[in-house]
């Protein structure tokens, strides 16, 4: 499970501003998604939560892409001094950075325009920015699994992970390559302002709303071949059935497999285990309930599927890291202010 806290949201008029470092060499599938997550979410007045700008690293103008085209950037390093979270993705040009594991000069003196607190985030083999910036010292970290061992090497000093989608640190974190930087963004969003605004962000960007930063980054099989049988089937069938008990049978059973076939069958398509997702699923239902029901903390656990309260409570702590109780309080006040009008951003 992903290292989460969950932050007391504060009421401003200004959105929280994300600022996008444009690397020479940037990959753009991997430079658009702050934009399109952070850019599409809004509260229930319809006011943008996050103002998101671009920053390249000497001064405005173009950047290179891997592409055959290159990209115009509005703002130069200091406006990364007005960031509330900055953002690195990855980049096929870093140099001294990937090769030797240190800064260029341009690019520290571009880092030291950012404010201590803000909050940092690497997507993909921008992790090798924010590592040689000393940023991820005694923390864990990811990057995109092919460059792992390569990452380790360079900074062992730093306990990699290849194998999760991403790790929130706190005030930084990093996510592994290409569509892992989705699931990260979607995951500030969640702990900036819950899981409503979230899935709201998700549907419009048609892509799952929740994938555990924990889950495998190399999945053996996404797509199952057409001559086995998925266990698709049953993962749509527990998704409907979360608050009944449900076993492994019962799951195998709807897949019409063997208990012993489905799990591995299930590790290979999804990345954890049967018992691991079907603990993330609830406390997802569990964050949905806690945001837009008045049910107690008995009705959530179980409509969530967890039985009691106190399961719940060891569960949702442990993936969120707050109480139930405390989620509800934050989140509760802050759709209360929103539902007025208001705009709210989460402390950075």
């Amino acid at each position: 499970m992903p290292r989460t806290r969950t932050r007391t949201q504060r009421h401003t008029p200004h959105p929280h501003r994300v600022a996008v470092l444009a690397l020479d060499g940037l990959i753009p599938f991997e430079f658009g998604i702050p934009q399109r997550i952070f850019g599409r979410a809004r509260d229930a007045a319809g006011e943008l939560l996050y103002e998101v700008v671009t920053c390249a690293v000497r001064e405005p103008g173009r950047v290179r892409t891997d592409a055959d085209y290159e990209i115009h950037v509005e703002h130069g390093p200091d406006a990364l001094a007005t960031a509330d979270t900055v953002i690195v993705p990855a980049s096929y040009e870093m140099g001294p950075v990937y090769e030797e594991g240190v800064l260029t000069p341009e690019l520290a003196r571009a880092l030291a325009y950012i404010r201590p607190g803000t909050r940092m985030v690497s997507i993909c083999t921008g992790s090798y920015v924010l590592a040689a910036a000393g940023l991820f010292d005694g923390r864990a970290a990811t990057t995109h699994w092919a460059d792992a061992a390569h990452f380790q090497s360079l900074f062992p000093q730093i306990e990699v992970d290849p194998n999760v989608l991403f790790i929130d640190g706190g005030d930084v974190l990093s996510s592994a390559g290409v569509a892992a930087g989705i699931d990260l963004c979607l995951h500030l969003v969640r702990r900036d302002h819950g899981a409503a605004v979230a899935n709201d962000v998700a549907r419009r960007t048609v892509v799952p709303p929740h994938r555990d930063g924990g889950q495998a980054q190399y999945i053996e099989r996404p797509l199952p071949e057409p001559t086995l049988a998925s266990t698709a089937r049953a993962r749509a069938w527990a998704l409907d059935h979360l608050g009944e008990p449900l076993t492994l049978r019962a799951l195998a059973d709807r897949a019409s497999l063997s208990v012993r076939t489905f799990t591995r069958r299930f590790r290979e398509e999804v990345g954890v285990s049967p018992g691991q997702w079907l603990t993330g699923q609830r406390v997802e239902r569990a964050r949905q309930l806690l945001e837009t029901s008045d049910g107690s903390i008995d009705e959530v656990a179980r409509q969530a599927g967890f039985g009691t309260a106190q399961s719940l409570r060891q569960h949702f702590h442990a993936a969120v890291g707050v109480t139930p109780t405390a989620y509800r309080r934050t989140f509760r006040t802050f759709r209360t202010f929103r539902a007025g009008g208001g705009a709210v951003v989460g402390t950075p």
